[in-house]
């Protein structure tokens, strides 16, 4: 039989779980979000936003760059993460603490604004970061380290945290064994010493260590070697990786042109003053005759007298017959060939998908990695507009036996001579 301290006590236990159960029920009914929804439609149309704007810097299910992403909607409300992703920065800024804390554990790194998602967009990303490509964290840890994540990106392979990580790790356990083997000869020592010993072995026991000798012996010289080659190793690794990416590039250029002035607040489209985007292989930089269009109206800035400045600038060029000298931000080695027209007339494919918030940049930056990997994993992604556009008509037919999508790698976008002649 039961005592009533016993039955007393089951009573609380199961009011507890009842307790902890509903407070459980409660979490999953504030991570649930209608928008957020399993759905293949859903889940494929977020994993093309996630791997234009969010690959370089996130993974899902493990810490990358910035953290991984799997379960934001849990740690916070989806409405909650949009406004983040739209806009970090100003997240930051209103005090959220949060969003103060996470800003402060990756060390400040500006998060770019993505304000140029539509909605739809992002609760296709928010659907694929919690139900897309589920993965082994074991296996993604493995296919990290042998240097694949599919893409050859620039930030695929090892990353130079990781190195850093296990070269600290080597070290560690270097100086725990060490420290280990010290107390071990300390104590075993002590013990000796207390034996009914002789002269000869009595002095040899209390013998001090001879650091000279410990520096020049072989396990010395080992152990210094291997920690300089690991060095050498992982500062030739970070610099082979690096070769040719000019991710975040900046330069100051020759007039402060700013593309959230005219792109941004005035809704200039790129077509204009970039005029061969949509007819040839490259988009060309402006010229000064392009800007006189508006500036030859519009003279001052925030209603000062008199032409500024800048806008001097443009006027001199015209005088003097000379171009304006804009340095280069994008800069593809000569072995590849890109074609603008292809990719944005035919193609329909966003500035943005390639550039990042182009409207939003006071000074132009190179948003993405453009490696080969890159492109090569947008190929892989993205689906053919087809609709409308009689350019694919004979492509349509030809893929209408497939159940999958009209990809760019089922038109030859994987093929080498597409890209390098």
């Amino acid at each position: 039989m039961l005592s009533n301290r016993s039955l007393v006590g089951i009573r609380l236990s199961f009011q507890t779980l009842a307790v902890l159960f509903f407070m459980a029920m409660g979490v999953s009914a504030y991570a649930a979000d209608p928008s957020v929804v399993n759905s293949d439609e859903a889940i494929a149309a977020g994993k093309a936003v996630f791997n234009a704007n969010c690959k370089t810097c996130h993974k899902l299910d493990q810490k990358y760059i910035g953290p991984a992403l799997r379960g934001a909607t849990d740690r916070n409300s989806a409405a909650w993460v949009k406004t983040w992703i739209a806009n970090s920065q100003a997240v930051i800024a209103s005090g959220d603490a949060y969003a103060v804390a996470l800003y402060k554990e990756y060390n400040n790194s500006v998060m770019p604004s993505y304000a140029f998602l539509s909605d739809a967009e992002l609760d296709g990303l928010l659907s694929y970061i919690e139900y897309g490509d589920k993965v082994d964290p074991a296996a993604a840890s493995a296919a990290l380290a042998s240097g694949g994540d599919g893409a050859g990106s620039a930030t695929s392979g090892i990353p130079s945290e990781y190195l850093t990580i296990i070269i600290g790790v080597l070290v560690f356990i270097l100086i725990l064994i060490l420290i280990v083997l010290g107390l071990i000869v300390n104590v075993l020592t002590k013990y000796i010493y207390k034996q009914d010993l002789d002269a000869d072995d009595k002095e040899y026991v209390s013998q001090k260590i001879d650091f000279g000798k410990l520096l020049k012996s072989d396990a010395v010289v080992i152990i210094v070697t291997t920690l300089v080659v690991a060095f050498v190793a992982k500062t030739a690794i970070d610099g082979l990786y690096s070769i040719g990416v000019q991710q975040g590039y900046a330069p100051a250029q020759p007039i402060a042109f700013s593309h959230a002035l005219h792109a941004g607040q005035y809704e200039i489209a790129c077509q204009y003053c970039h005029t061969g985007v949509e007819i040839g292989k490259s988009a060309n930089i402006p010229s000064a005759n392009i800007c006189m269009n508006c500036h030859t109206h519009i003279q001052n800035v925030g209603g000062k007298e008199g032409i500024s400045p800048e806008i001097q600038k443009i006027y001199n060029a015209v005088d003097t017959n000379q171009p304006i000298e804009w340095v280069r931000v994008h800069n593809l080695p000569d072995l590849a060939y890109f074609n603008h027209a292809q990719h944005v007339a035919v193609g329909g494919v966003e500035c943005q998908t390639c550039h990042g918030p182009i409207q939003e940049m006071e000074v132009v930056g190179q948003h993405s990695t453009l490696t080969m990997g890159w492109c090569i994993d947008c190929h892989r992604q993205t689906e053919i507009a087809t609709e409308g556009n009689v350019y694919y008509d004979k492509l349509v037919q030809l893929h209408a036996t497939s159940k999958d999508a009209l990809k760019v790698k089922d038109i030859g976008g994987l093929e080498c001579a597409k890209c390098h002649y």
